[in-house]
């Protein structure tokens, strides 16, 4: 046999032992993230509960909490000392990372939605909230005095520091606030290497990889119904959301009556009154979950025709709307990208 077949022959030994080792490489690794167990942690978060079901060998729940807890001190209306409450309250505060992070994404998006998100809108919605308990609606006066502090656009960012038009302008990140928690989540998790997970957040989801059952994260979407107790929990559809982010808004269980017709409890920024518009509940799947999140609440102002339309021009974003058609029957709207997300 001569030099050269002899080299071959090596070579194509060489190349068969390092076949097997990848081989046997590959099994073992995929057969030790099977035996890896699923942990599971719970709790309360924001004034809502949390559940996180991860795969690793070791429970990351004080990890996870003392993430919740910066995003919680930094963004909590409820908290004295967060960020957000100094600079509601006009006292000096440098805003920290989290809330510049949360505060751009909600400027950028008040504006692309022509202010139907607005995370300055909390007083109408409190004043309103009240309004909807009692069955008796706030004033026009009441209404018009608040509109004067109402608006992304009377606030700005300059050198790091919040100026406000009013001093009485008051920001509230709650329609945000719970997706940009689970999206800290997530970031966390993948920074412990974790590959398959989901975070929820009061409905917010974030995924990864696999459920603890092998297959893609699939997530129910809540019919809306006239149960206030909370008793009935139909799903309207379940969706496919492996390596995405979903939030849900419209307040399901909650409608005002008009001329017979049904709408959901969302105030106008705009127009400091109740939105006339079909929707009653508003699911968007995105890249992120603050940016669903905004979405969502978003488009339960903005209604099914000027959703659609701020949809055509994202086409990093899916929506599924449930709403009430013209008989006043419960309809569904979907981004055509959504198709392959629903379960048959």
């Amino acid at each position: 046999m001569s030099n050269m077949q002899n080299l071959n022959r090596k070579k194509l030994i060489a190349q068969v032992a390092f076949l097997l080792f990848l081989i046997v490489g590959t099994i073992y690794i995929v057969r030790q993230q099977r035996n890896m167990p699923y942990q599971h942690n719970t709790g309360q978060i924001f004034g809502t509960t949390y559940s996180i079901t991860y795969q690793c060998e070791d429970d990351l729940h004080e990890g996870i909490l003392k993430e919740l807890q910066r995003v919680d001190e930094s963004l909590s209306t409820f908290k004295d000392n967060s960020v957000i409450s100094k600079v509601n309250k006009n006292e000096a505060v440098k805003p920290d990372e989290m809330f510049l992070e949360v505060y751009n994404l909600a400027e950028k998006i008040a504006k692309d939605t022509d202010g139907a998100f607005d995370f300055t809108v909390a007083p109408l919605v409190n004043l309103w909230g009240f309004g909807f308990k009692t069955g008796t609606p706030p004033s026009q006066h009441a209404i018009d005095s608040l509109r004067q502090i109402i608006g992304y656009d009377k606030i700005a960012l300059e050198n790091g520091v919040i100026k406000k038009q009013d001093s009485r302008i008051m920001l509230d990140c709650s329609a945000i606030a719970k997706g940009y928690g689970s999206d800290v989540v997530g970031r966390y998790l993948r920074s412990k290497g974790v590959e398959n997970f989901m975070v929820e957040i009061g409905g917010e989801v974030v995924t990864k990889g696999n459920s603890p059952k092998r297959l893609p994260w699939k997530i129910g979407v809540v019919k809306p119904t006239d149960d206030s107790l909370n008793v009935q929990q139909e799903l309207q559809t379940v969706l496919n959301v492996t390596d995405k982010a979903m939030a849900t808004s419209g307040n399901y269980r909650k409608f005002y009556y008009k001329d017979g017709k049904k709408y959901a409890h969302t105030i106008d920024p705009k127009t400091g009154y109740p939105v006339q518009h079909n929707i009653l509940s508003s699911t968007v799947l995105a890249d992120d979950c603050a940016t669903a999140d905004a979405y969502a609440t978003a488009f339960m102002v903005m209604g099914l025709e000027r959703a659609v339309k701020v949809l055509e021009r994202h086409p990093d974003l899916m929506a599924y709307f449930i709403y009430a058609d013209k008989d006043g029957k419960n309809a569904v709207w979907f981004s055509p990208s959504m198709k392959n997300k629903i379960q048959p």
